[in-house]
């Protein structure tokens, strides 16, 4: 019974040291902001109330394959259903983040790529729920993507960025904030 019981215990480290001695992934990705906790208050300067500027965004541990990333900002409580507030894409391997305040030209030098929001404008439009209607989660989802560009022009729709986003997702990493009027 002893041995049963070593035999088990030596197993369960095995299989804990096994992937760290060969690289394994034992990280996910992920996504933070210094700006905000993960399904806290957005604050009001990030908003339609105040500079409406985007929060600084960091990510860790894509995985391997990612030779892109992209991002959609939604707000899944709004009165005419999901609204999308930031689209950005073709976003380079190499970053690791988006800095606050990013402008839309931002970044496209290095290809980087804005798409139209439902505020119809290219970059980032920030929390601005109806006065009344409470809280509204707004849902930072990341993807690490396995090609380089979605092969969209700068100021696609949401329908078109899904569409390239078809296929090439390997991850995604989500942040949630909250933001009421």
């Amino acid at each position: 019974m002893k041995n049963i019981i070593i035999a088990g215990v030596v197993l369960a480290l095995l299989a804990v040291v096994i992937p760290l001695a060969h690289g394994g992934d034992t990280m996910s990705f992920s996504i933070k902001s210094p700006d905000f906790n993960d399904k806290g208050p957005i604050p009001k300067i990030f908003s339609c109330d105040g500079e409406d500027i985007s929060p600084e965004l960091n990510w860790a541990n894509p995985p391997d394959g990612t030779k892109s990333f992209a991002m959609i900002v939604e707000d899944p409580d709004a009165p005419i259903g999901t609204f999308v507030h930031w689209i950005i894409y073709d976003i380079p391997v190499d970053w690791s983040g988006l800095k606050r305040g990013m402008k839309a030209a931002d970044g496209m030098a290095q290809g980087v790529k804005q798409g139209r929001t439902d505020f119809d404008a290219i970059g980032w439009g920030g929390p601005c729920p109806p006065r009344g209607h409470g809280k509204h989660r707004y849902i930072f989802s990341l993807k690490a993507l396995d090609i380089s560009s979605l092969g969209l022009a700068n100021g696609a729709k949401r329908a078109s960025f899904d569409k390239a986003l078809n296929g090439h997702v390997l991850d995604e990493a989500v942040i949630m904030g909250v933001y009421k009027r």
